[in-house]
């Protein structure tokens, strides 16, 4: 059974009680009693050990350690914590003159950015290739966003936008998620290419939160990872942005682009060596309710019911896989004002519902599932 740590109260009313015993006739709870205060020092001092010990017993196992210690552990499988990232993109500006490489840029918000090459000039359209000067997710650029020149240059107006988002910023992974990482590894240890190897091997790229292998999906000696991005693309609901595709360096196929493209090439070589493998983003299969009984809940219950959905379909959901309704349903359930409520249908864009449009949810191969409309009846 688990150790019953006492408290300071406890502590010091054990030590009053002892004095007591050791010294019949002495009250050492008298408020400014010498013995009082001699007492309620050795609490501290052995509330302080208990308080060390506890420290020791937490990062004693990689389960509940924390900060330095469950880098240590991780560290132990070859985990490490995952870098914050410098987001980059492309900026058009109007003007004739190419831009310098190492010019300061600016976002509306203040973010910085600098360029990172020569700006190309066609026509009267410049185009400079940017980074954030602080790596992180706040500075992910997204298109249309308006950028300012920190310095002029001569025959460039100073306000541009973003054409492009080549690389979205990413910040520090967060001890929850490295211990989450790290628990996979220990429970799936290394198998030289099995299919927790290459769900561990997505994870371990900055901005990768969820990944699925599908091995031979396109047939014999190929393998696709799917994966999303649910922090660093949050814009995009998660979806990881660029084209389907291998590695730069695999000549077997066509090389993907954007998101698809960090992750092939991270998964290159650590591969088997004839393995063809493919990073996709999963499409996205909307699914849509219909809920009798609560036509008149508030909009904050509404939305409530669908944060709840698209939670479940967070944690239960895979490409191609199956959620079943009753999850929906007692989470639903635990939301105030929904007393009463009944789905009535189910619907999906890509995949099925069993037995009759009222039943569990399976997504088609390689679709993701999402919360489509939701109309009350």
């Amino acid at each position: 059974m688990p150790f019953d740590r006492p408290t300071l109260t406890e502590l010091r009313a054990q030590t009053a009680a002892d004095i007591a015993t050791q010294l019949p006739g002495a009250d050492a709870l008298l408020r400014f009693s010498n013995l009082g205060v001699l007492g309620d020092i050795l609490a501290a001092g052995v509330n302080g050990h208990y308080g060390y010990l506890d420290n020791i017993a937490q990062n004693a196992v990689p389960y509940t350690a924390t900060g330095e210690d469950l880098e240590a552990w991780a560290a132990l499988r070859g985990v490490t914590r995952k870098p914050a990232v410098q987001a980059a993109g492309t900026v058009q500006f109007t003007g004739t003159t190419a831009i310098p490489s190492g010019a300061n840029v600016v976002r509306s918000d203040n973010t910085a950015y600098v360029t990172t090459a020569i700006g190309t000039v066609s026509g009267s359209v410049v185009t400079a290739s940017v980074q954030a000067v602080t790596a992180g997710a706040a500075g992910t650029l997204t298109v249309g966003q308006v950028m300012n020149l920190g310095s002029p240059v001569s025959g460039v107006l100073s306000a541009g936008a973003v054409t492009a988002s080549t690389t979205p910023g990413a910040d520090v992974e967060k001890f929850d998620a490295l211990r989450s990482r790290m628990l996979g590894v220990y429970a799936a240890p290394p198998q030289g290419g099995d299919a927790n190897d290459y769900v561990n091997w997505a994870l371990d790229v900055s901005g990768v939160t969820r990944a699925w292998c599908a091995p031979l999906e396109s047939g014999a000696g190929t393998v696709s990872v799917y994966f999303m991005m649910d922090v660093t693309e949050a814009s995009f609901n998660g979806f990881p942005q660029g084209t389907n595709g291998v590695a730069t360096s695999e000549t077997r196929a066509t090389a993907a682009t954007g998101d698809q493209l960090t992750v092939a090439n991270a998964l290159y070589p650590l591969r088997p060596v004839t393995a063809l493998v493919t990073a996709k983003a999963p499409g996205a299969n909307a699914v849509s309710f219909t809920i009798a009984g609560i036509s008149t809940a508030t909009t904050a219950t509404k939305a409530a019911i669908s944060a709840t959905i698209a939670n479940v379909f967070l944690a239960q959901g895979s490409p191609g896989g199956v959620v079943d309704l009753s999850y929906i349903e007692s989470a639903v359930a635990a939301i105030s004002g929904t007393a009463g409520f009944v789905i009535t249908a189910v619907s999906c864009s890509h995949g099925t519902v069993s037995p009759s449009g009222d039943g569990n949810i399976t997504s088609s191969a390689g679709y993701l599932p999402t919360v489509g409309t939701i109309t009350y009846t």
